[in-house]
């Protein structure tokens, strides 16, 4: 089932060509190449990440619906035109097909395979919706001065499902998905200000302190990313995710689908300064 579905992996070994300090093109590029396959946390930081999901246009004004209702989890930065690889608004060299550095592939609600290129899949009919991420607002947070753990470890965030219900639209529903970063309870009221300002990129937490309220059971061990660990005196946060799609998807069982891994993100050439309300 979706919950425990193989997290992506990379055998290669970060280069200095796509880290914090490089361009969404750079990072692009590298994933279009085959040199980058793994999460995009800490990559290309001033930069706008986004989440992504491909469907067929038959089933993208319901899915668009679906995001509508649901601005927290599913924030709609650009969607594409049927049929058309690029999306310019988020990068003039923008081809989605290569350029999210793994991507989910699923058939009728069931994941199939997690391939680097999409070009043997891609349709005439598909369209491409690019929903803000958290790894956005994540550049504010350490611009002031908030530490994130997960960052500095190099890992993927930690995201869990929650008993939290979206409204549905058409055949999409399902529980959200929020990330948590563990911080002090002075850092989370700043955290909580700061990212109120970033609505298209999830905006402000969604809770704050025990994680069974949303019915989470064990937050050691995260439904996709990587586990971080909680220090004494800290509180875990958490934020509405763009993975909540994927769990709509497995619900609505659409024939055909493409999502990002969890973590892999499109990095486009928006700047995250450009995106303060």
């Amino acid at each position: 089932m979706l919950g425990t579905n193989p997290q992506p992996r990379s055998s290669a070994v970060p280069s200095p060509s796509w880290t914090a300090a490089s361009t969404g093109l750079d990072v692009r590029l590298a994933a279009r190449r085959g040199a980058l396959d793994t999460h995009t946390s800490g990559f290309a930081s001033a930069h706008v990440q986004g989440n992504l999901v491909i469907l067929p246009e038959a089933l993208g004004r319901d899915f668009l619906r679906y995001c509508q209702a649901n601005p927290k989890p599913c924030p709609v930065l650009a969607v594409s035109e049927p049929g058309d690889p690029a999306i310019p608004s988020l990068g003039a060299d923008l081809d989605i097909r290569t350029d999210v550095p793994r991507y989910r592939v699923w058939r009728h609600g069931e994941l199939v395979s997690e391939p680097t290129d999409i070009r043997d899949l891609w349709r005439d009919d598909l369209m491409s919706f690019v929903i803000g991420c958290s790894f956005s607002f994540e550049h504010a947070l350490l611009a002031h001065g908030i530490p994130l753990r997960h960052i500095t470890r190099g890992h993927n965030v930690a995201m869990y499902r929650t008993r939290i219900e979206t409204r549905p639209a058409g055949p999409f529903h399902g529980p959200m998905v929020v990330s948590m970063r563990p911080m002090s309870a002075a850092d989370a009221t700043r955290a909580t200000e700061i990212t109120s300002r970033l609505p298209q990129v999830h905006g402000a937490p969604v809770h704050v302190g025990d994680p069974a309220l949303i019915g989470i059971a064990d937050i050691g061990t995260p439904d996709y990313g990587d586990p971080v660990e909680i220090l004494p005196g800290e509180v875990p946060v958490f934020w509405a995710c763009g993975v909540t799609p994927q769990a709509a998807i497995a619900t609505a069982r659409p024939g055909f689908c493409i999502t990002h891994a969890p973590g892999a993100m499109l990095v486009t050439d928006l700047l995250n300064s450009e995106l303060a309300a």
